[in-house]
C-alpha cells in the first residue's frame, strides 16, 4: 500500500504528464508545473526562470535566465531574485546545470543571510531536456528538511517531464510564430500566391490572387487548379501541357505561363504565373507554389514600345522622303532650275529639317523626363507677353484660323522657366490649330484664381471623346478621332506640356465635348 504522501506525489507527477500531452501554450504549461511542484513539495511559493538566448545583434552572446512564472512570490523578492539571476547567467561551463545550480544555491544562501527572506528550505531543480538546460524551478519551503532517496527520484522525474513540457510548448510557440509570419507574408504579398498539393488541389489562395481572379479564397480552397485558373485564350504553354512533357521531374526549374486570366464576369486580366515544385526527400512531388503577377503595365509598356516604333517611323519617313526628293530634284544634271524653283525647294527642305529637329528635341526631352525630370532655369516671366509673341508666330502659319489673346491688364508675372513654358504653350496652340482643320477662332486667355495664374487655349475643332480626356496627356498617345488620323504628330506634345507644367508645381487639364472643340487649361502658383 502506498502512503497518502506518495500517492499525492504520484498524482502530481501524472498532472505534469497531462500538462505535457494536453497543453502547448507555454504560459499555461508553466503555471500548471509550478503549482503542482509547490504543492507536491509542501512549499509556500515558487517560481520558474527560463534560459533564453540573446536577441540577434546583442554583443553579449551568453544565454540569460528570466522569470517566466511565479506562485505566491512577493514583488520585493522577485526584484532581489532577478539580481541573483543576472549574476548567475555566465556560469555555464561543460556541465551548465551543475555549475549554474551550485552558483545559484551559493548566492541564495548569501541572499538569505543578508536579506529579510527565509530561504533555508529552498529546493532548486534544473529543467533539462536532451542535455540542454531549459530553465530553473525553485520551490520555497518554510523550513529545510532532508529529502529521501525516493523523493529525489520523484523530483528528478518531475523535473524531466517539466523540461520536456516546456521544450514542447516553446517549439509550439516558435512554430505558431513562424506560421503567423508566413501567413502575414502570403497575405501581404502584392503578387497572387497559390499553393497546390500534388493532386493540383488548392491549399492556399491569398488576398492578392482573390483580387486578380475575382474568386475568393473560401471558394477556391479545396478545388482543382483547372477549376479556378482558366484562360480567355489558351496560352502557348500551360501547366497541363508542361506536365505532359515530363515537367517538373525531368526539369525542376520553375515553369512560366503567361496569358489573360479569365474572371467570373468574363473579363480578362493579363498575368504571368510562375510554378515552382517542392519535393520531399524521396524526390516525390509534394506541392506546387504558384506566383501570379499582374502584367498589365508590362503589356502596356510593350504596346507603347510598338506604338513608339510605328509613330516615329512614320514621322521620320515623311520629312526624310521630302528632303531627299527635293535634294535629288535639285541635283539633276539634265535640268536647269530657275531661282524661284530653287528657293521654293530649299524652303521645303529647311521646313522639313526644322520638323525633324523639333521631333528629335521632343524625343530627347521625353528621354530626359524618364531619366529624372526637367531642369528649370527660373526667371520673371510675363505669360501675357509670351502668349502674344507665340500668336504672332503661329498666325503667320495659318490663314484659316483667327488667333486671339485675352489677358487682363494687371495679369501678374510669375517665376518660371520661360523657354519651357514657351515650349508647353506652343504645343497647346499647335494642337489647337492642327485639330481644328476647318479653321475658326483659337483663343489664348488668362485669369487669376486662388493664388494661381490660369491659362486656357481653346478651339472650336472636333473635340475629344469622353474616354480620351484622361489619356490624352500620355506619352505617344493620340486620340482616336478623324482629325487625328489626318494630322501629323508623334503624341509627345501634350505629354511634354504636362511635364513642364508639373515641374513648375502646376496642374494641366482639359474640357471637351465631341464636335464642340476643346479647352486646355494649365495653372501655375503665384508667389506670396
Amino acid at each position: 500500500m502506498l502512503t497518502d504522501y506518495r500517492i499525492r506525489q504520484r498524482d502530481h507527477l501524472l498532472e505534469i504528464v497531462r500538462a505535457l500531452t494536453q497543453q502547448l501554450d507555454l504560459d499555461t504549461v508553466l503555471t500548471r508545473i509550478l503549482r503542482a511542484a509547490t504543492e507536491m513539495l509542501a512549499g509556500r511559493a515558487g517560481l520558474i526562470a527560463l534560459r533564453e538566448q540573446p536577441a540577434r545583434g546583442e554583443q553579449d552572446g551568453s544565454a540569460g535566465f528570466f522569470i517566466r512564472a511565479q506562485h505566491r512570490v512577493s514583488p520585493e523578492f522577485v526584484r532581489h531574485f532577478e539580481t541573483v539571476l543576472q549574476n548567475t547567467t555566465s556560469a555555464a561551463l561543460d556541465d551548465p546545470a551543475r555549475h549554474i545550480i551550485a552558483e545559484l544555491e551559493r548566492r541564495l544562501h548569501m541572499l538569505a543571510r543578508s536579506g529579510p527572506f527565509n530561504l533555508q528550505g529552498t529546493i532548486g531543480l534544473p529543467l533539462e531536456a536532451q542535455g540542454d538546460l531549459v530553465g530553473l524551478l525553485l520551490v520555497f519551503r518554510a523550513s529545510a528538511s532532508p529529502s529521501t532517496r525516493n523523493e529525489r527520484k520523484i523530483l528528478q522525474a518531475f523535473a524531466d517531464h517539466a523540461a520536456v513540457a516546456v521544450t514542447n510548448a516553446r517549439l509550439y510557440a516558435l512554430v505558431s510564430h513562424e506560421k503567423r509570419q508566413l501567413d502575414a507574408i502570403l497575405e501581404g504579398s502584392a503578387d497572387g500566391i497559390m499553393i497546390l498539393d500534388s493532386g493540383h488541389r488548392v491549399l492556399r489562395w491569398n488576398r492578392a490572387l482573390a483580387q486578380l481572379s475575382g474568386v475568393n479564397a473560401s471558394a477556391a480552397i479545396g478545388r482543382g487548379h483547372d477549376d479556378v485558373i482558366s484562360w480567355n485564350k489558351k496560352p502557348d504553354t500551360n501547366l497541363a501541357d508542361a506536365e505532359a512533357r515530363g515537367w517538373p521531374f525531368g526539369r525542376a526549374a520553375p515553369l512560366y505561363v503567361e496569358g489573360d486570366l479569365c474572371q467570373p464576369d468574363g473579363e480578362g486580366t493579363p498575368v504571368g504565373v510562375t510554378y515552382a515544385p517542392i519535393f520531399d526527400r524521396q524526390k516525390r512531388l509534394v506541392n506546387l507554389v504558384a506566383n501570379v503577377r499582374d502584367i498589365t503595365r508590362f503589356r502596356e509598356a510593350e504596346k507603347l514600345k510598338s506604338t513608339f516604333i510605328s509613330v516615329i517611323s512614320h514621322e521620320l519617313k515623311t520629312p526624310v522622303s521630302l528632303i531627299k526628293g527635293y535634294a535629288d530634284t535639285l541635283l539633276r544634271e539634265d535640268a536647269r532650275w530657275n531661282k524661284e524653283t530653287i528657293n521654293a525647294s530649299l524652303t521645303v527642305i529647311e521646313e522639313e529639317a526644322d520638323r525633324l529637329t523639333h521631333l528629335i528635341d521632343n524625343l530627347l526631352d521625353a528621354s530626359r523626363l524618364q531619366a529624372g525630370g526637367l531642369q528649370l532655369n527660373l526667371s520673371t516671366v510675363r505669360l501675357d507677353k509670351l502668349a502674344a509673341g507665340l500668336v504672332r508666330k503661329f498666325q503667320n502659319q495659318t490663314d484659316k484660323h483667327e488667333l486671339n489673346v485675352r489677358f487682363p491688364a494687371d495679369f501678374p508675372a510669375i517665376e518660371a522657366d520661360e523657354e519651357r513654358l514657351r515650349q508647353a504653350l506652343s504645343n497647346l496652340i499647335s494642337n489647337a490649330i492642327k485639330y481644328s482643320p476647318e479653321g475658326g477662332p483659337v483663343t489664348i486667355s488668362g485669369r487669376v484664381a486662388q493664388r494661381e495664374a490660369v491659362v486656357t487655349v481653346a478651339d472650336l475643332g472636333a473635340g475629344l471623346p469622353t474616354g480620351e480626356l484622361e489619356r490624352v496627356f500620355d506619352r505617344f498617345h493620340r486620340a482616336a478621332t478623324s482629325a487625328t488620323e489626318s494630322a501629323q504628330g508623334a503624341g509627345l506634345g501634350l505629354y511634354l506640356a504636362r511635364a513642364v507644367i508639373e515641374a513648375h508645381d502646376g496642374r494641366i487639364w482639359v474640357h471637351s465635348d465631341p464636335g464642340q472643340g476643346a479647352a486646355f487649361h494649365f495653372s501655375l502658383p503665384l508667389e506670396e
